[in-house]
């Protein structure tokens, strides 16, 4: 099984959303189950405001990046499905969709028309990012790029918005890395960390399974 999550804060997000699915069925992906549609505040939370006022804010940095926090809220949902394709066919196949759809590149955690990530392939283990030379002499000697895939996704354990709709179809998915169920990540996230997630900022926004 795949896991795929969606998510968009860009125009018509609910119609991003759909457009997205269809266009994943195009391809050949077959949804079995599809989570409810939650309202979330963009990622990261800051720690020092709440998580419902992140629209208001201007901006703010984790680990030296910036990050833009001036921006609406996202809708995101998780898919559970079947595919033909490899993980890395796959990965190419979603960047084609998400180009399709007029996703441009912008700031790290920006806005977005629409996000789609692999958050598990069966229980495959990859990593096809590689290692390039650094171009700051004040930063590690290497460093990884940011193109290429990792399944687990890297930080799905840290993402409320990931993990309780993924705990709706989900819940006793185990991580094949960590060895705990989504369940366990889930509780294991506290309600609020700095450079995490706040599980108070995923708010249940439609349970109608018809957006499939």
């Amino acid at each position: 099984m795949v896991y795929l999550s969606l998510g968009s804060n860009i125009g018509n997000r609910l119609k991003n959303i759909q457009t997205a699915i269809k266009l994943l069925k195009e391809i050949g992906f077959d949804i079995i189950k599809a989570s409810s549609l939650y309202e979330t505040s963009p990622w990261p939370v800051r720690r020092d405001k709440p998580a419902r006022q992140m629209g208001s804010l201007t901006g703010g940095s984790l680990n030296g990046l910036k990050i833009k926090t001036e921006q609406p809220d996202f809708l995101n949902l998780v898919l559970k499905g079947k595919t033909k394709f490899s993980p890395e066919e796959l990965l190419q196949e979603i960047k084609q969709i998400e180009k399709t759809m007029g996703r441009e590149k912008t700031e790290k955690w920006g806005p977005r028309i629409i996000d789609i990530d692999i958050l598990f392939y069966e229980k495959k283990f990859v990593n096809t990012r590689l290692l390039q030379p650094s171009r700051s002499p004040h930063q590690r000697r290497r460093r990884l790029t940011s193109n290429g895939l990792q399944i687990p996704h890297p930080q799905l354990h840290k993402r409320a918005f990931v993990l309780i709709p993924l705990k709706e179809i989900a819940p006793n998915l185990v991580h094949p890395v960590l060895k705990k169920t989504v369940s366990q990540m889930l509780n294991d996230l506290p309600a609020r960390q700095a450079g995490g997630d706040d599980k108070g900022s995923v708010v249940l926004y439609n349970k109608l399974k018809e957006i499939c």
